[in-house]
């Protein structure tokens, strides 16, 4: 993308994913300018498709396009050279070398689960096909391929959600607040060395999912959603 203006957003989306893939249920993007606009929120209304908006500073709330930038930025920055304005040359390459290997969590390749078939390289030696008498064989070999494949994958997926969910619960036990709580929100990104941790108080406004509230400054009445994690409650002084 040539810049990040919510009318490049806007014809990447449709061009880049609607055009090519149909419409997806709900799309999760972060909360900049170029996502959060009248054209985005037009889009989305048009073509039926519900816009979530990432927790600020919770990386958690997207955490499979985290998770893929996490594995590709090393693999990004393993070829590129000194030059590093030539970074985007070699995108088509990490890509294909992230979507041709098999994932832990699915355990097969996404190109796998695209096209029910493994991607064919340049030095794989010739295999002998399947010969089918009718191109309806094919489409119904392909149909009951891909049933096979998401059942595998479902499975994959809840086994290692519940692996993580057990690791995750072992840490922390996420406590519930209730409409005029007072909370302190811990501040995250750069700030100064001996800073403030924690900004506040907060009153919540109300629960907006099992996980996130909204909260408002007492002082400037601006509101925010805010996970769970960064709140902690606030317990007045009696004397």
């Amino acid at each position: 993308m040539p810049n990040s203006s919510a009318t490049t957003a806007a014809e990447f989306i449709v061009e880049e994913v609607i055009l090519k893939y149909g419409v997806p249920k709900k799309s999760i993007t972060d909360q900049g300018t170029h996502f959060k606009n009248e054209l985005m929120d037009a889009i989305a209304s048009l073509m039926g498709c519900k816009h979530v908006f990432a927790t600020t500073y919770h990386p958690q709330t997207n955490g499979q396009v985290e998770r893929f930038n996490a594995t590709f930025y090393p693999q990004l920055a393993k070829l590129h050279d000194e030059n590093v304005n030539h970074w985007d040359e070699y995108l088509p390459a990490c890509i294909f070398a992230y979507n041709s290997g098999q994932h832990g969590t699915t355990g097969y390749s996404p190109f796998q689960l695209m096209f029910a078939r493994e991607p064919v390289l340049p030095f794989d030696q010739p295999t002998s096909g399947i010969t089918l008498a009718k191109p309806s064989d094919y489409w119904a070999q392909i149909t009951q391929l891909m049933k096979i494949y998401k059942k595998c994958v479902k499975s994959n997926i809840i086994s290692q959600q519940q692996l993580s969910k057990q690791r995750y619960d072992k840490q922390r036990a996420d406590p519930t607040y209730h409409s005029g709580d007072l909370v302190f929100i811990k501040q995250l990104g750069k700030r100064p060395k001996f800073g403030e941790l924690y900004s506040g108080p907060y009153k919540v406004i109300q629960k907006e999912h099992p996980l996130t509230y909204l909260v408002e400054d007492e002082k400037s009445l601006i509101q925010q959603q805010v996970h769970v994690s960064r709140m902690e409650p606030v317990y007045e002084r009696t004397i």
